[in-house]
């Protein structure tokens, strides 16, 4: 299902940078509407089942969009996606709208995991690092992990950059075994 995903993922991406829409706002609209979605059983039930006639689904659908201001091609691809029974995807789909958004726009999201709050000297330079690393602009997001002694992690993708001192040892002992 992740074809099927990535698929319709960057058929929205191409519609947010072809119509020129704010593709936060967008992505936020998606994850709305799959939280609305998974809180209420009803509305899961109405959507998913083909019992309902597609005008009662669309209708639901439209309330929802005009609620929340949404734009009208967010609507639209949420109702293919209710027309195609491929709703249960929305979360995947969020996620991968988003993976291809930070690329066409040269962003890269990093999960920062260091022993201690960093500074914010540190963190400009522990951007700065990672965006030559990546040659990317960096959106950092920071943790805390006092197991890591010292130092930090970072995981930008599915790259982690280990600069931590529990790292280090452990590489040390590896060999020192060998």
């Amino acid at each position: 299902m992740a074809a099927v995903a990535s698929r319709y993922a960057r058929a929205l991406t191409d519609v947010i940078f072809s119509a020129k829409l704010d593709a936060a706002k967008t992505v936020q609209d998606l994850k709305d509407v799959d939280a609305t979605v998974h809180s209420s059983h009803d509305l899961r039930f109405a959507f998913e089942s083909p019992a309902v006639p597609q005008e009662k689904k669309l209708k639901l659908l439209d309330a929802i969009a005009a609620q929340s201001g949404m734009a009208k091609q967010t609507r639209n691809f949420i109702g293919i996606l209710i027309e195609k029974r491929r709703l249960n995807l929305l979360p995947e789909m969020i996620e991968q709208v988003q993976v291809q958004v930070n690329e066409r726009l040269g962003l890269a999201d990093a999960e920062v995991t260091s022993a201690r709050n960093l500074g914010d000297e540190e963190k400009r330079s522990l951007e700065a690092q990672v965006a030559k690393a990546t040659g990317k602009t960096v959106r950092a997001h920071y943790g805390q992990d006092k197991s890591l002694l010292g130092g930090a992690v970072v995981k930008v993708g599915s790259t982690i950059y280990d600069g931590s001192v529990r790292g280090r040892l452990e590489r040390m002992k590896q060999q020192i075994a060998e």
